[in-house]
Parts: structure tokens; C-alpha cells; sequence
């Protein structure tokens, strides 16, 4: 019944302007959902796609992991190849220090985003695989409605 919910959300939310700008986005990667959040209230919840190799924080670049913790979405990028990406502060110092201390790159470049530009219709597909670097991959559609509802600075939350 839940995901019903949550589906019709997302169908009728999409025509529908966004009522308040989002204060914060939290992404359960074991559940492969990110909700958009004004305080405690969800305002949208949307399924994705994580990097190939999902289960555990991103060590290093190459690894196929996505991130876990607290970080920013510090700025958005309307012509990325993807469609429209949002990056991800990572790497934070305690990243950065983690991968000094382990000898490795710690990467970057972690973004949400689309599909990849001309390919959005692939979702149907791609939505039942972890197939990115180490991004979180939404619809197009969601992708839309995520850009509309925050802006550069609002906190992100990634939990296993």
C-alpha cells in the first residue's frame, strides 16, 4: 500500500508546482529510494540507481561505491551529460583524510542525476540496476522535480 502511495505521488505530483523548497534530501541506499524532505515531511520519494557496487561508503575513485553521510548539494549542473546532475559535496575532509591515510584518490564528481542524455526512456530498465560510478541516477521525470524542489546548500543524507 505504501509504495501505491508513493507511486501515485510521484504521477500526480508531477504536473503539480512544488509548494515549498526542499530543506533537505536523505537517500536510503539499501531501500534504493530518495525521499525530498521539508523538515519532517516528505515531499516526494523517488526510486534509484546507485553506483555498481552499492553496499558500503566510497573509499576510493573507481570503486563503483556511492557515499555515505552527511553532505551538501553544492551546486547544480544543467549541461552534464546526464540529464541535468546536482553534485554531491564528497569528498568531506574526513574523506579526504580516510584516503590520504590509505594512500588513494578518494574521487569526487558524485552527482544525482537522470539518465544519460537521449536515454531517459531506458529508466524502465535501468531503474532494477546499480549501474552508475557512484552517482544516484533517478528518472527524468524525478530529476525534474528534485531540481525544482532544492537549491545549492541544502543538506543531503546518505545511509547505508
Amino acid at each position: 500500500m505504501a509504495r501505491l502511495a508513493a507511486v501515485l505521488m510521484v504521477f500526480f505530483s508531477a504536473s503539480m508546482p512544488v509548494a515549498a523548497v526542499a530543506d533537505g534530501v536523505r537517500i536510503y541506499k539499501a531501500a534504493h529510494k530518495l525521499q525530498v524532505l521539508d523538515g519532517r515531511r516528505v515531499l516526494y520519494e523517488f526510486p534509484v540507481s546507485l553506483g555498481r557496487n552499492p553496499q558500503g561508503h566510497k573509499l576510493q575513485e573507481g570503486d563503483g561505491r556511492t557515499p555515505e553521510g552527511m553532505y551538501r548539494l553544492d551546486y547544480k549542473n544543467p549541461a552534464s551529460a546526464f540529464y541535468k546532475a546536482i553534485h554531491i559535496s564528497y569528498p568531506n575532509s574526513k574523506d579526504v583524510a580516510a584516503a590520504k591515510q590509505r594512500g588513494v584518490d578518494p574521487g569526487g564528481q558524485v552527482m544525482i542525476h537522470g539518465q544519460r542524455n537521449g536515454l531517459g526512456w531506458l529508466w524502465f530498465i535501468s531503474r532494477f540496476f546499480d549501474w552508475t560510478q557512484g552517482c544516484v541516477a533517478l528518472s527524468d521525470d524525478d530529476m525534474d522535480l528534485l531540481w525544482n524542489a532544492v537549491d545549492a546548500g541544502t543538506t543531503v543524507e546518505i545511509l547505508p
